[in-house]
């Protein structure tokens, strides 16, 4: 039975990668692989490889564990720089680790030996991953400058209101250090140094108390 293991990727806090381990899961016991191990991790797939610790974890335990796949969803799961990705690739090629995306039914070694074929595909796939992700970087920018531009226009006032003011009770769970410290007799400018915090903000704190 061939020995696998799982890479899940998504790119917020808010998303969830459960989805991507069920399915993936789910597919490995139809096609009898082993599931030794999942990776999975919430970041950026622009991240280079060392700042992904999911993928230094991955790389070091196909070296140790005799493992035959990595298995992914879709290519982009390796992340959206063409580059970065592409030396995943080539990390799990010299240990003899073939990558298999289930979405496109690619598997990049055949027989222990680099498929071009499928290397060529797996590099288009990933440029186009790349290209989705500057475009929309590129209508984000764009759709707050053309939200800024309206503002001007209209003459609205952007950020909090004028009327904004934090409460009481915020302030004092927010600089519950600064409000001991103040009581103590401590000056400001010595509690502005220990705690990092302004000594405007100080003084509100001190009326408060």
């Amino acid at each position: 039975m061939d020995k696998v293991v799982i890479l899940a990727r998504v790119s917020t806090d808010k998303q969830e990668y459960q989805r991507q381990v069920n399915e993936l899961t789910d597919y490995c016991n139809r096609v009898g692989w082993e599931v030794e191990a999942t990776f999975c991790n919430k970041v950026s797939g622009a991240k280079s490889i060392e700042e992904r610790t999911e993928i230094q974890e991955l790389i070091e335990y196909v070296k140790t564990h005799e493992i035959n796949r990595v298995v992914c969803l879709e290519i982009s799961r390796l992340g959206r720089n063409t580059l970065e990705a592409l030396k995943v690739i080539q990390h799990l090629n010299e240990n003899g680790v073939s990558l298999y995306v289930k979405n496109y039914n690619l598997e990049t070694l055949t027989d222990g030996k680099v498929n071009p074929v499928t290397s060529l595909i797996c590099t288009i796939l990933l440029e186009i991953a790349s290209m989705e992700r500057l475009t929309i970087k590129e209508h984000m920018t764009s759709g707050r400058n053309q939200y800024i531009a309206r503002c001007r226009r209209e003459g609205i006032k952007m950020g909090r209101p004028a009327t904004y003011r934090k409460s009481t009770e915020a302030y004092r769970q927010q600089y519950s250090k600064e409000i001991s410290l103040l009581k103590k007799g401590i000056s400001l400018r010595n509690i502005s140094a220990i705690c990092g915090t302004s000594v405007n903000t100080l003084r509100r704190l001190k009326n408060i108390i």
